[in-house]
C-alpha cells in the first residue's frame, strides 16, 4: 500500500480557515485530517506542501515511523506551524489504517471505554455583551439540554485589568451563575491574558462561583508562571492546548502546572502524539479535557480519543457554526443528555465532501481575543447549531 497525493483544504468559516487534509493511496481507500491553524494557515500549508513531497510514494500504515521521522527530520522541531501539519497527516494515516481493517479508529487504540461523552459548550453566547445578555444566552443554552458552559467574560484586558474591567467580568460570571443555577457548570476562559498577580486575583475572585476550571491564565510562553497561578488557585485550572510536543506535555505534568489538560489533536502532533501524552497524564492524575475548536475532522479525532481514554473528562465543542459547516463532510454529531456520542463506522466515521470545502476559499481572519470578543460580530450567512438531538 503506497501514498499516491496529499490534497489540502483551506475553507473559510468566519472565526477561521478550516484546513483539511486527504491522503491517497493506490488502493483506494483515502483518509482525512485536520489540522486548523487559526492565522498561519499559508505557513501550514507550505509546511503540508513540504511534508507531500515526502510522503509520496511511502506506505499510510506504517503511522509511528512516518510521523516520527517528519518530526526528526524537521531540524527545527517543536513549533505550532510543524506539529500542525504532521498532525493533519496523522490523523489522516490512522483514518487509512483504521478503514482497511474496517473498524473506527478507536478500535486500533484498544477499544472503547465509553459510548459517549460529557461535553461543553464554548461559542454559546453569539451577541452578548452586557451581564444580563450573557445570562439570557445562559439560559437558553441550557433549556437545550447543555450542562457546562464556557466563555472568556475578561473583554480586551491583557496582563492586567482595570478595576472597572474586574468588575464587569466578576458580574457577568455572577449574572450567568445565578441564570443557570447549580446545576450547571461554568468553565471560565482566560486565553493567555494574565502576569502571575492578575490571574492568581482573578481565580480567587471566582472561587464563589464554584467553576469547573479557569483556563490559561497566564501566556504560554512560562510553565513556571502557569505552575506558580495554579499553586495559588482555590480553583482548578486547565491548560496545555499551546503545548506542541511529547516532551513539553511531560514537563507540564511534571512542574505541576494544571488540573486538567488541554492538548489539541490537531495541534500536538495528531493522534499518536495525544496517546502518549495522555499516557504521561495518567500517573500524575491529571484530567484530560481536550481543546476543541476548530472542525469536523478534529472533533472527530478527538471523540474517538474520548472514547479510547480513561483519563478524558469532558469535551469542547462549539454550540454555533456558520451554516456551511454541515456542507463540508458528512459528519454526524449527536447530542444526548448533556453527552455527544461517538462515532460509528470504519475510521474516522466522516468524510470530505471536496467540491463544497472548495465553495468557500479562503479569507484572512485576525485574532480578536485582545481587541474584543467573538460577540462583537456575527458570521455572514448566519449561524446555527449542527447537533442532532437539539
Amino acid at each position: 500500500m503506497k501514498i499516491t497525493d496529499i490534497k489540502t483544504f483551506c475553507v473559510f468559516t468566519f472565526r477561521t480557515n478550516y484546513v483539511f487534509v486527504k491522503v491517497e493511496t493506490d488502493e483506494g481507500i483515502s483518509g482525512v485530517g485536520e489540522g486548523t491553524l487559526e492565522y498561519k494557515e499559508h505557513a501550514l500549508l507550505g509546511a503540508l506542501e513540504d511534508i507531500r513531497r515526502v510522503l509520496i510514494g511511502q506506505d499510510p500504515r506504517e503511522v509511528e515511523r512516518i510521523c516520527a521521522g517528519l518530526y526528526r527530520d524537521s531540524y527545527w522541531r517543536v513549533g505550532p506551524v510543524l506539529q500542525s501539519a504532521v498532525s493533519a497527516v496523522n490523523i489522516a494515516l490512522w483514518d487509512i489504517k483504521a478503514k482497511r481493517c474496517g473498524v473506527p479508529v478507536y478500535e486500533m487504540l484498544g477499544g472503547r471505554v465509553r459510548d459517549s461523552i460529557r461535553m461543553y459548550a464554548n461559542v454559546w453566547f453569539a451577541g452578548a455583551k452586557t451581564p444580563d445578555e450573557f445570562a439570557a444566552a445562559a439560559q437558553k443554552a441550557a433549556a437545550m439540554g447543555i450542562t457546562a458552559l464556557k466563555w472568556d467574560p475578561f473583554g480586551k484586558a491583557y496582563l492586567t485589568m482595570t478595576h472597572e474591567e474586574f468588575t464587569q467580568a466578576m458580574t457577568t460570571v455572577e449574572a450567568v451563575r445565578g441564570a443557570v443555577g447549580s446545576g450547571v457548570d461554568l468553565l471560565i476562559e482566560g486565553h493567555g491574558r494574565f502576569d502571575i498577580a492578575t490571574g492568581i486575583k482573578a481565580a480567587r475572585a471566582l472561587a464563589p462561583f464554584s467553576p469547573l476550571f479557569f483556563e490559561e491564565p497566564t501566556p504560554p510562553d512560562s510553565l513556571d508562571a502557569l505552575a506558580e497561578v495554579h499553586r495559588r488557585s482555590p480553583v482548578p485550572i486547565a491548560a496545555g492546548e499551546r503545548l506542541y510536543s511529547v516532551s513539553q506535555f511531560a514537563e507540564f505534568a511534571a512542574k505541576g502546572c494544571a488540573d486538567y489538560a488541554q492538548p489539541d489533536v490537531s495541534h500536538c502532533g495528531g493522534i499518536s502524539a495525544l496517546l502518549k501524552m495522555a499516557a504521561i497524564a495518567q500517573p500524575h492524575y491529571l484530567a484530560l479535557a481536550p481543546h476543541n475548536p476548530s472542525g469536523p475532522v478534529a472533533n472527530a479525532a478527538t471523540l474517538h480519543l474520548a472514547a479510547s481514554l480513561p483519563e478524558f473528562r469532558i469535551l469542547e465543542i462549539c454550540l454555533t457554526d456558520v451554516e456551511w459547516r454541515k456542507e463540508l463532510t458528512d459528519e454526524q454529531v449527536v447530542f444526548e443528555n448533556g453527552c455527544i456520542r461517538i462515532p460509528q463506522g470504519p475510521g474516522l466515521g466522516l468524510s470530505l465532501r471536496e467540491e463544497n470545502c472548495k465553495k468557500y476559499p479562503f479569507q484572512p481572519v485576525d485574532l480578536r481575543h485582545y481587541k474584543g470578543t467573538l460577540t462583537d460580530v456575527r458570521p455572514q450567512g448566519g449561524s446555527s447549531t449542527y447537533f442532532t438531538g437539539l
